[in-house]
C-alpha cells in the first residue's frame, strides 16, 4: 500500500552539512518526495509538533533543540513509507542503530539523531498537515 510519512533533518544534521546525502539516500531507497522544505521551526509550532511529550521532562529539551537552526521537513511516500522511513533512520541511540542507517551513518547522540519520523503512523498525517498544508 502506498503511503505517506513525515521525515525531518534535525537542526544537527542540517548544521553539519549532511541535508544533500541524507536526501539522496532517500531517493535511492525507493522515496518520493513529494514535499520539501528547508525553514526554522517557531517555538509555537515546536510546541504542537512536541505537544505529545509536553508532561515528559525532556519536553523543554525538544523544543529548544528543534528551534535551534533550520531543518528540511520532508513528505515522503512510498510502499509502506512509515515502516520503511522507521528502518532508514535506525534506532533512536545511533549507538544501538544498524550499520548503514541515518542515524548510525550522521547522528551524534540520542538527543542529536539527525532525522525524525512519524511514529506511531497515526502521528504522519498530523505531521503532514503541520508542516505541508498545501500538499494535503
Amino acid at each position: 500500500m502506498i503511503q505517506r510519512t513525515f521525515g525531518l533533518i534535525k537542526p544537527d544534521a542540517v548544521a553539519a552539512g549532511h541535508t544533500g546525502a541524507i536526501i539522496s539516500r532517500i531517493e535511492k531507497e525507493g522515496f518520493k518526495i513529494v514535499g520539501m522544505k528547508k525553514m526554522k521551526i517557531s517555538r509555537a509550532q515546536a510546541e504542537v509538533f512536541y505537544g505529545v511529550h509536553k508532561a515528559r521532562p525532556f519536553y523543554e529539551e525538544l523544543v529548544s533543540f528543534i528551534t535551534s537552526g533550520p531543518v528540511v521537513a520532508l513528505a515522503l511516500e512510498k510502499e509502506n513509507a512509515i515502516q520503511a522511513w522507521r528502518d532508514l533512520m535506525g534506532a533512536t541511540n545511533p549507538a544501538q542503530a544498524a550499520e548503514g542507517t541515518l542515524r548510525k551513518l550522521f547522528a551524534k547522540s540520542i538527543g542529536e539523531n539527525a532525522v525524525h519520523g512519524s511514529d506511531p503512523a497515526e502521528t504522519a498525517p498530523f505531521e503532514i498537515v503541520l508542516f505541508f498544508p498545501e500538499i494535503c
